[in-house]
């Protein structure tokens, strides 16, 4: 059968045109979403600042929690910071008393403007030297990097330039303080972030001191390189999980489409005598050699993809420059092998039907579409409908992103799988219902044609509904939580304006403030799930939370606020205790003050400011300003220099560069659904060349031919786009639920409307293109060729 096989796609190349492309796109996809996934799992950092220095000791950078498993076992989990964990400088002290150990260096860092700063003993660490001037002495001098561009005598944010390094590092801009003026701007004298170790053997550790040797310096110096590589995880594995289910769709469409439009060769075969397992053997031998050829190139066109991501997300910041991208055999084979599988998976099952009939129904069967479903289809059908209705349940009640999201885009796929599954139903009913014999002749047989063959229409339905319904999807859940925060916002903003780069007390003095309340953006783990949190001085006149229980008044050093979704999650209330850990692995326990309404707006749990500020890496933060009587010109004249003005807004909550590269990730997947929808059209057109032909010789002119294809394209992306809309309502209805608390989506009635052009764009140039290479073949020779 293979070498029938061989000779079957030799001559029918165009048949297996469409699978081919599939199969190369979906292995391409899979690649390049595990090849993230490796990254997040096996990726390493190489270290810069540390690079000269064989040991290096700081403090843990996770949170660790032990859980019970039974029987007297534990297992011990841990989820990195968010900030930078620092040491008792006693432990320096200690680390020089151990034996063998030479020489002991102490590093403070800290942000400084756009530079990193660094106490001038730790220079040694790289080591970093002196190439033109002196090291820094007094508080208000500073060494910069060979690459900062300085001299000597120059300033930098209202300080000397006392020297210039002969090195600088590729990927961070370094600044030298003196020893005193670093740790003083770092906010906490008697720590240290780091300590360098030069010794003969081992050395004992101080107390709560972890070791870092090799590329585990790399992850102790670039911490975002640790979170960005939880984040590939998480993403790759979600997104290669989606990729491949998708793919599935796609691929079992396409065949099947392939194998309904061989139905007449395929019976043939049954009516001279072969088998049904000769049939399926023989379409199972294309389905290899296709996925072969198409999993092998797809897969090394992956790697390619892969590469383009991982430059994606460093370009966007969601990815360190220096996490390298994993590249090794694993992703590509099981590209492959995911590829192969599902090839044969779909010409199985496209196969099924016409192997099963009698030798002597077998051209009648093919002769004719009665739009008949099979019971298992119809089954499978009803089962994955009731599947949708428990994700969507399911969904309503997940209240994080991270959780949501991939239970958002599997809702979605289910429903579409239940649609292609009972495809022939729907497109029966739709070509009843669609009004397409008021356009003229061209109308009448396009309605015609849709009623005699449903499953054609099916096939069209498939892969426009998949497109319509996860392109709104990814679009709009994201925005339906951006707009929930916006509005949150901007109900709970009573401050109109925000500062940064000035002091409180500073801004406080100008005449006309009102009110002035500092706020820092943080997050804090309760046990191991992280949340949002902002820590300021609360104060009515400059924000109002939407408190429904308990009171602010009471929200004092050891108070906190939560928002009710958090506290649901948490299963707190007011007076509760409530034991978290600060971004920099700090523990602390706090009395739940209140309960607040606009989470999303301003962060999941609110703590007193100041809590905060010595135990995040960044504490400028930001000023809530109440002026009622100054305008912003005039506040701004009256600000300090270095001080910036802007309207006033809540946080940041749209997830930022790390939601930009999702959607880029998912983008690929929308592009590999429209290719799809292109792949089908096409496909479905280019097989009626014989009953076009029969057309022209009945006396149907060209342009009655194409606007029939037109209007029969038309109503199938009608009926797509309303099925598609149907299902991606059905999915963010129950994602809002969940997340922002209402069921009624955000949905631009300009991006949806662009949304529902492009897919009936594709569709109808898929359609054009094939139908006019058609109708350029004789229509007497292309009846008897066929």
């Amino acid at each position: 059968m293979i070498g029938l096989a061989v000779r079957t796609l030799r001559h029918r190349k165009g048949a297996f045109a469409g699978a081919f492309v599939a199969l190369l796109c979906a292995a391409a996809l899979v690649c390049a979403c595990l090849m993230l996934l490796e990254t997040g799992l096996r990726g390493a950092v190489a270290p810069e600042r540390y690079a000269g220095t064989p040991l290096v000791v700081a403090a843990d950078q996770y949170v660790r929690q032990s859980v019970d498993k039974g029987k007297g076992k534990t297992k011990t989990k841990a989820k990195p910071l968010t900030e930078r964990a620092w040491l008792p400088a006693s432990a320096a002290a200690e680390l020089r008393r151990a034996p063998g150990v030479s020489k002991v260096i102490t590093e403070v860092t800290f942000p400084f403007g756009g530079f990193i700063g660094h106490g001038w003993e730790s220079a040694g660490l790289t080591p970093f030297t002196i190439a033109e001037g002196r090291e820094p002495r007094a508080a208000g001098e500073v060494v910069v990097d060979a690459r900062a561009g300085l001299a000597v005598g120059g300033t930098l944010r209202g300080r000397r330039v006392v020297g210039v390094t002969a090195q600088a590092l590729p990927s961070q801009d370094t600044v030298f303080l003196s020893t005193a003026e670093a740790r003083r701007l770092a906010g906490r004298p008697d720590l240290v972030s780091a300590v360098g170790v030069f010794a003969s053997g081992d050395v004992p550790l101080p107390s709560g001191a972890v070791a870092y040797t090799g590329d585990e310096r790399g992850r102790l110096e670039f911490l975002d390189a640790e979170q960005a590589r939880v984040s590939l995880i998480s993403m790759g594995g979600a997104l290669a999980g989606t990729s491949l289910l998708v793919a599935i769709l796609v691929v079992v469409g396409t065949f099947a489409l392939s194998v309904q439009q061989r139905h007449r060769e395929l019976a043939l075969l049954r009516a001279v005598a072969a088998t049904p397992k000769q049939v399926r053997r023989l379409v199972s031998g294309e389905a290899l050699l296709v996925g072969v050829a198409a999993g092998a190139l797809g897969a090394g066109a992956g790697l390619g993809v892969g590469v383009w991501l991982h430059a994606t997300f460093v370009a966007l910041g969601t990815t360190p420059a220096n996490l390298r991208l994993v590249v090794s055999p694993f992703p590509p084979l099981v590209a492959f092998l995911a590829t192969l599988g599902s090839a044969l998976v779909a010409a199985r099952v496209s196969a099924r039907r016409i192997a099963r009939i009698r030798p002597v129904e077998a051209l009648g069967e093919a002769a004719l579409d009665r739009g008949r479903l099979p019971w298992w289809r119809a089954v499978a059908g009803i089962a994955c409908v009731a599947g949708g209705v428990v994700l969507a349940l399911v969904l309503s009640g997940l209240r994080t992103e991270a959780a949501a999201t991939p239970v958002t885009m599997l809702t979605a796929l289910v429903w579409t799988v239940a649609v292609t599954l009972l495809g022939p139903l729907l497109a029966r009913a739709a070509a009843r219902v669609l009004p397409l014999r008021a356009a003229g002749v061209s109308g009448f047989l396009a309605a015609r044609n849709l009623r005699a063959t449903p499953a054609g229409l099916a096939s069209v339905l498939s892969p426009l509904t998949l497109l319509v319904a996860m392109t709104c999807t990814i679009l709009f859940a994201p925005a339906t939580v951006g707009q929930a925060a916006l509005e949150q916002a901007g109900e709970g903003l009573r401050a109109g304006h925000v500062v940064v780069g000035a002091d409180a007390a500073t801004v406080a003095d100008v005449p006309g403030v009102e009110a002035v309340t500092p706020v820092l953006r943080t997050t804090v783990r309760v046990g191991l799930d992280k949340f949002s949190a902002q820590a300021l001085a609360y104060d009515p006149r400059t924000v109002d939370l939407g408190v429904t229980e308990g009171s602010m008044d009471r929200f004092a050093a050891d108070g906190v606020a939560v928002s009710t979704a958090a506290a649901a999650r948490l299963e707190i209330g007011v007076g509760d205790p409530l034991r978290l850990t600060l971004g920099d692995g700090t523990p602390a326990r706090l009395t739940v003050a209140a309960l607040y309404a606009r989470g999303l707006g301003f962060g999941e749990l609110t703590l007193p400011y100041e809590l905060v500020p010595g135990h995040v890496d960044d504490a400028s933060g930001a000023l809530l300003v109440s002026a009622p009587t100054l305008d912003a010109d005039a506040l701004a004249a009256a600000l300090p220099d270095g001080a910036e003005l802007s309207g006033a807004s809540g946080p940041s909550v749209g997830g930022g560069a790390n939601q930009q590269a999702t959607l880029v990730a998912l983008g690929l997947i929308i592009a590999f659904t429209a290719i799809a929808v292109v792949n089908t059209v096409a496909m479905a057109t280019s097989g009626r060349v014989r009953e076009l032909a029969a057309l022209r010789l009945a006396g149907t002119t060209k342009r009655q031919v194409l606007r029939m294809l037109r209007l029969e394209t038309l109503g199938a992306a009608l009926v797509a786009a309303a099925l598609g809309t149907g299902i991606a309502l059905v999915t963010l209805a129950a994602f809002g639920a969940g997340m922002t608390g209402s069921a009624v989506p955000y949905v631009p009635v300009g991006t949806y409307a662009l949304v529902i052009a492009a897919a009936t764009g594709l569709a109808l140039l898929a359609t054009s293109v094939p139908a006019r290479l058609a109708l350029r073949v004789r229509p007497a020779a292309a009846v008897a060729s066929r």
